[in-house]
């Protein structure tokens, strides 16, 4: 029984660490429909980031919380990832749409496109959500077209990268 108790507390300081250790990152998935010709993306951020981020930013009022959100939550969000997430397909800056966002558990999805897009040869993406309040953040962006998936990770020190793709 001693040797149990023993176990556990030198066990506790361990949990204790591992449970206040926060992971900082989100997933960018970027799809080119070619049906559409349009890039479809959805950026997978944790909700409770992302409110700290924008109360930081524009309003300690504003909450991500479903069913209690603040009004401009979508404008705010929009404004954020105008300014932080750019992408440019073979070579030209694109101009991206906001499309909406939801909720799932305790994650925020960002649904964005870029509409008349010629097949990707060279994509850049410039992804620097949530790098100015966590210096830790990492951003993953995958990128598919016609079933070839290339990938990038992203951090404040290197804010973009490029993919090519074989046409």
């Amino acid at each position: 029984m001693k040797k149990t108790i023993l176990f556990f507390l030198a066990l506790l300081p361990l949990l204790a660490f591992t449970a206040a250790h926060k992971f900082y990152v989100s997933a960018t998935d970027i799809e080119y429909n070619e049906k559409q010709k349009s890039l479809q993306i959805i950026s997978h951020v944790f909700t409770d980031d992302m409110e700290k981020l924008l109360q930081a930013r524009y309003s300690d009022k504003l909450a991500l919380v479903k069913g209690d959100e603040h009004p401009g939550a979508d404008a705010y969000i929009q404004k954020y990832f105008k300014d932080k997430f750019r992408v440019s397909v073979n070579g030209k800056d694109r101009s991206i749409n906001y499309i909406g966002k939801e909720y799932d558990k305790d994650q925020l999805l960002v649904y964005l496109e870029i509409e008349v897009v010629e097949p990707i040869k060279k994509i850049r993406v410039e992804n620097g959500i949530l790098t100015d309040l966590f210096p830790e953040q990492k951003n993953v962006v995958k990128v598919e077209q016609q079933g070839e998936i290339k990938s990038l990770l992203l951090m404040r020190d290197n804010l973009s990268g490029t993919i090519n793709f074989s046409n």
